[in-house]
């Protein structure tokens, strides 16, 4: 006998697809503006900072009515998506993995800046001194010794998207088999009388997955910690 129900089932599978579509989305994206932040220097830079981490400090609810108003149908940046790309996000999986995408991009970009801040420049160098170019270089020498943050990034990135509730309801509803996630599921149940052990089940295992997550983000950081050290040495 299943512990979970086929609905349950089904808030838990789509859990997964909205945040690892989120993931697959957002980990280009904050690999290069951590890129940007951890290696140039221009002017602007403190502002693009702020803008990066500004949804760790914005209400989600903010966020999330931040994107209903730029990706709405009438908005021309959500008129783009839809007519070049075909594309819609309101009431759609898509705008819940969006708006977990958003939320979760802070925190990634932290995690793999401070990854590539701790990479041995002289090993680049040296890298370069032998005849390798940047493409190589980055390639062979930096990804691999930023691998293990970035990885660590991603698991904590993918922790915060399975547990993004005030952006999501905000910006693609409640809808059961489209956008209801975990969170929103748990926060329905909870409107429902009699409904204490759905509630414990659904949040059971949110703890469990975010749990999970944690472990392993902080397992893959202390192995490039470890790995900087062996390298120095």
């Amino acid at each position: 006998m299943s512990v979970l129900t086929p609905e349950e089932w089904e808030v838990l599978l789509l859990s997964l697809k909205v945040s690892g579509a989120a993931m697959a989305c957002v980990l280009p994206v904050a690999f290069a503006l951590a890129w940007a932040l951890a290696r140039w220097r221009f002017p602007g830079l403190i502002l693009l900072d702020a803008l990066v981490h500004l949804p760790l400090v914005l209400p989600p609810v903010v966020t999330g009515w931040l994107l209903l108003i730029a990706l709405a149908p009438n908005a021309p940046l959500g008129r783009f998506f839809a007519d070049a790309l075909g594309m819609t996000f309101l009431f759609r999986w898509t705008g819940a993995a969006l708006a977990a995408g958003v939320m979760a991009l802070p925190l990634m970009v932290r995690a793999m800046r401070l990854s590539l801040e701790a990479v041995d420049r002289k090993l680049e160098q040296a890298a370069r001194t032998l005849g390798a170019g940047r493409v190589r270089t980055f390639v062979s020498v930096t990804l691999p010794l930023a691998m293990p943050g970035v990885l660590a990034a991603l698991v904590l990135g993918f922790a915060r998207s399975i547990g993004e509730f005030g952006a999501t309801i905000t910006f693609a509803s409640n809808i059961p088999g489209e956008t209801r996630t975990l969170p929103l599921a748990i926060y329905n149940a909870l409107q429902i009388p009699g409904s204490e052990w759905q509630v414990t089940r659904l949040a059971g295992l949110s703890v469990l997955l975010s749990l999970l997550a944690l472990v392993l983000s902080e397992w893959l950081a202390r192995r490039g910690r470890a790995q900087g050290m062996h390298h120095v040495l």
